[in-house]
């Protein structure tokens, strides 16, 4: 074999420690599931904790969390099903997370959520300073994608206390969910007119999220004494993740929201 063949070789092949994409491509599927995700979480959470009660419920949802995570690091690209069932047992966790702070340790949620901002930008500042971006595309080491978690978990948080501090300040389950469906349009738009970059407006976009479906799936569940329709935790929590699984199977048949894999430049671990 010659000297260039292997120069050649050499230059396409990339180290191990570069992955595939390990999130999915950004698509209108990608937001309706990631809506229903936090809704599903939000109901879950407490459903989980009326059922066993809240620390084996937290206990439980920790286990499964890692669990998840572990299978997300574990594959070498993005997988439809995997990556989902993390976004889940995240939701339901970060939702135990921010309740076990407010009912458990008696923070109020006008506390709650700034320290949970706090936290969420410390991440993106750890995140930036060490890789320089902050884009989803990437995701394609796994300190970067360790990052990405650690954010994600961090929005779920911050969203569950954002949604439930809305919900109790006068607004109701019914008027977050409207204050937040108009809020999602803001970095949308911002974007498109240009003054906020790709970056910036998906992260402001994937924070809203989850107190806008939380808000939706507990204006669903709740009783009429407390502004809901009353359908249920239980039925809430099994319609939304019925409509979860059918997305998901969708997309992992179809995978429309595969990124495709250039084999350009490596960029460093």
């Amino acid at each position: 074999m010659s000297t260039e063949h292997l120069t050649r070789h050499s230059r396409s092949a990339p180290p191990a420690a570069v992955l595939a994409s390990k999130v999915p491509e950004v698509t209108l599927y990608f937001w309706i599931i990631k809506v229903l995700t936090t809704g599903m979480g939000e109901t879950a959470s407490d459903y989980l904790a009326h059922l066993f009660g809240p620390v084996p419920a937290v206990g439980l949802g920790g286990v499964a969390l890692v669990a998840s995570l572990a299978l997300q690091f574990a594959v070498r690209r993005y997988v439809a099903w995997i990556y989902w069932t993390a976004i889940v047992m995240v939701s339901v966790f970060g939702t135990m997370a921010a309740d076990v702070l407010h009912v458990g340790l008696g923070v109020p949620y006008v506390i709650s959520t700034p320290l949970f901002l706090i936290a969420l930008c410390a991440v993106f500042a750890v995140w930036y300073a060490s890789e320089r971006t902050l884009s989803i595309h990437s995701i394609r080491t796994r300190r970067r994608e360790a990052f990405y978690w650690a954010t994600v978990l961090a929005t779920f948080a911050l969203g569950t206390a954002a949604g439930d501090l809305s919900a109790t300040v006068g607004l109701g389950y019914l008027g977050s969910a409207v204050l937040y469906a108009v809020a999602i349009a803001v970095p949308a738009i911002a974007h498109k007119w240009g003054s906020l970059n790709a970056v910036a407006a998906f992260w402001t976009a994937y924070v809203i999220t989850r107190p806008l479906g939380a808000s939706v799936a507990d204006w669903m569940a709740l009783s009429h004494a407390r502004g809901g329709l009353g359908f249920g935790l239980g039925p809430v929590t099994a319609s939304w993740t019925v409509a979860i699984v059918g997305f998901v199977g969708y997309l992992a048949l179809s995978r429309r929201d595969v990124q495709n894999d250039s084999p350009g430049t490596v960029e460093p671990v």
